[in-house]
């Protein structure tokens, strides 16, 4: 079931758990009452996790063991940790997001997401990258699931928006992907996200990974462009 009030003030309330996972819980429970990490959403490997909050891998499994107690996530073997509901939501953010159009939301991805991928580029750690690695891999293995792969997808750009190094901006894509995750996203999945064109979208992860590992600003930019002016053409295609 997913988690609700009550499984999460009994969380908050629980003083069995040590300072340094209850640092890690509190974190984690955070982005997933903001939707940060929305339903059905996989968390980001513990290894990246330990990497980003400064803290043993042990002591990660530990906070993830404890979310999945109380109901906020589910372990998938060979997969990862997957959040189960949401908590939280801010209902103004969610309502902006559901009255954005698909061509508002698509000029407002071409504001932010080349200066995004710019400064990601600048303030990316190599851990960072390496997690970026982690999603495309994980995105090579969908062959037909356009919903997995569009989740893989935003989950790539994600992580590029927190790498970017500024809390306000990566606030700000996280609600350019409430926009996108509103019904029309998921119509345009299922026509568009054929099999054939997820192996074309995950060969050009792959080069935009490559300029990224590279530290090379404007193949990135240029190619974070070019991936906005595909989803604008299938767009058009739609009128």
């Amino acid at each position: 079931m997913p988690p609700n009030h009550d499984a999460a003030l009994a969380l908050l309330v629980d003083h069995s758990i040590g300072a340094t996972v209850r640092v890690v819980v509190d974190t984690l429970l955070a982005r997933i009452r903001s939707q940060q990490y929305a339903a059905d959403e996989r968390l980001p490997s513990e290894r990246t996790l330990a990497s980003e909050l400064g803290v043993a891998r042990n002591t990660v499994r530990e906070a993830l063991d404890i979310l999945e107690t109380h109901g906020f996530i589910r372990r998938r073997a060979g997969s990862g940790s997957f959040v189960t509901g949401q908590t939280g939501t801010d209902d103004a953010a969610g309502g902006v997001a559901a009255e954005t159009s698909p061509l508002d939301l698509l000029v407002m991805r071409g504001i932010i997401e080349p200066e995004m991928m710019r400064l990601a580029i600048i303030n990316m750690s190599p851990r960072a990258i390496e997690g970026l690695g982690e999603i495309l891999s994980a995105m090579e293995t969908v062959q037909t699931d356009a919903a997995q792969f569009a989740r893989l997808e935003e989950e790539f750009h994600r992580q590029v928006a927190r790498g970017a190094g500024n809390p306000l901006l990566s606030s700000c894509y996280d609600l350019l992907i409430q926009a996108r995750r509103q019904g029309f996203r998921a119509a345009l999945n299922r026509r568009h996200l054929t099999p054939r064109r997820i192996q074309d979208y995950q060969r050009r992860y792959n080069t935009l990974l490559n300029a990224i590992i590279a530290r090379d600003i404007e193949s990135a930019v240029e190619f974070t462009k070019l991936l906005l002016i595909e989803e604008q053409k299938l767009l058009l295609q739609e009128d």
